[in-house]
């Protein structure tokens, strides 16, 4: 919005200018915190100074509708994604225009629902497998449930949109780690630092993403044979990026985009499931809850896709924890033309963030936002929450293709979990969030296995 009365609105309010070095020493420390205490001292709108750039933060369920939805064309992917392309390449997670365009039309024939409806059989078994593997802990003190969780979520993602066992490949969730660690200090030193650079953890990347893309080219390999009997995800970006007029280019693309899908495909999910589990234990009524629920739903066989619907507890508890530890925390964009936000000015090319972790705690929207409570999500009771009040899997062009099959892997498992588990903290560990590409739980989340009941 290039108009003469955008730019005589004011500035958000905010720090100081010469703050930055401040607030850049808070966003390294501790993102999240630095978020929250400008939605507590400047409201829904915030300037905030942060090193040698100045970040737009806006708070309110209309200002993400604007930025997110209805003028998603005038934003880019911003801060923090931008920087994790030199760790990431151009998959779908990071790309822009006529290539994410393409990107999105080639798998979303992949996550239609009734081919979503089709994979609760694998979802089920893989949350099976599961359960026996945390049962062989019992009595054996305590198990690293962020870790159970990643080879969870990963082995689903490879039987449901790749066919293929990812469990053979020895420590690809520790790889994706590495490169976590990796798009997180090109955030922290806005890409400053060469990567040529041998630096210990930059020489770890290095060795991950070669790992990774090892691993990537060996499922490619085992695929192309027979291409065209499978209609999955892989054998879609297969023949997607083999009609590029340059096959080098072809061959980036197909790595950018399967090591793009093989993160963003697992790591959110088991970060929820993490989360949940940690917020269960807390919560010993809602346990019970779920567990009464599974019972009587699934009594003791395996979920089905027609369960879904009578697991409505369960999804309402996945949806609190979604709310209060969002899997995506920022949502960050860049502008492309000046635009008015929520009455203020932000000018051509201004680094906007939209932060769905600040949002799901915003008091004017929740009561009692800190509080663990998932009858919030209750459908029988009535509700004039605006709809872009919570954001768990974004807004507009960019809403995560996969949050049907995430939503289904993450009920069946807890129900499944709930009945015949009990998961308890380790005495002792304190749990505290890290923001990364998604909110993880900092150092893992040691847990004592015991029978349900």
């Amino acid at each position: 919005m290039t108009t003469s009365v955008g730019r005589r609105l004011p500035a958000p309010p905010g720090p100081p200018r010469t703050d930055a070095l401040r607030q850049l020493a808070i966003m390294n420390r501790d993102r999240l915190a630095m978020l929250t205490i400008a939605a507590q001292e400047y409201g829904d709108a915030a300037k905030l100074p942060v090193g040698p750039k100045t970040l737009y933060f806006f708070n309110h369920p209309d200002h993400a509708k604007h930025v997110l939805a209805d003028n998603a064309a005038n934003y880019h992917k911003g801060i923090g994604l931008v920087h994790a392309r030199r760790a990431l390449g151009d998959g779908l997670l990071t790309s822009e225009g006529e290539l994410w365009r393409k990107q999105r039309r080639v798998i979303q024939p992949a996550f239609q629902s009734k081919r979503i409806a089709a994979q609760a059989g694998a979802l089920a078994q893989e949350g099976a497998a599961l359960v026996e593997r945390l049962r062989a802990y019992q009595g054996r003190g305590p198990v690293d449930v962020v870790q159970e969780m990643t080879g969870l979520t990963l082995g689903v993602l490879g039987r449901t949109l790749l066919d293929a066992d990812l469990g053979e490949f020895d420590n690809i969730g520790a790889m994706f780690g590495v490169v976590q660690d990796q798009a997180m200090f090109e955030l922290e030193t806005l890409s400053a630092v060469p990567t040529w650079l041998p630096l210990p953890h930059q020489l770890r990347f290095r060795r991950a993403r070669r790992d990774l893309e090892l691993v990537v080219d060996e499922l490619v390999r085992r695929r192309r044979s027979r291409v065209a009997d499978r209609d999955d995800v892989l054998s879609r970006l297969i023949v997607s990026t083999d009609q590029e007029a340059d096959p080098a280019v072809g061959r980036i693309r197909l790595r950018d985009e399967l090591v793009t899908l093989l993160l963003a495909g697992h790591e959110t999910t088991a970060s929820t499931l993490s989360w949940t589990l940690y917020l269960i234990d807390r919560h010993p009524q809602v346990r019970e809850r779920l567990r009464e629920e599974a019972l009587s739903v699934l009594g003791d066989r395996l979920p089905r896709y027609e369960d879904l619907a009578g697991l409505r507890y369960t999804a309402m508890v996945v949806e609190e924890v979604m709310r209060l530890y969002p899997p995506v925390w920022l949502l960050p964009r860049k502008s492309l033309a000046e635009d008015v936000i929520g009455g203020y000015r932000v000018p051509a090319g201004a680094d906007v963030l939209i932060s769905p972790y600040t949002l799901h705690r915003h008091p004017g929207f929740w009561d009692e936002p800190d509080r663990f409570d998932p009858s919030r999500f209750d459908p029988t009771l009535p509700s004039d929450r605006p709809r872009y009040a919570y954001i768990p899997f974004g807004a507009g062009p960019r809403f995560c293709v996969g949050n049907h099959l995430g939503m289904m892997e993450a009920t069946f498992v807890v129900a499944m979990l709930a009945r015949d588990l009990r998961l308890t903290l380790a005495p002792g560990r304190q749990v505290v969030a890290e923001p990364m590409l998604s909110l993880r739980i900092r150092g893992g989340l040691p847990m004592t296995v015991d029978p349900a009941g």
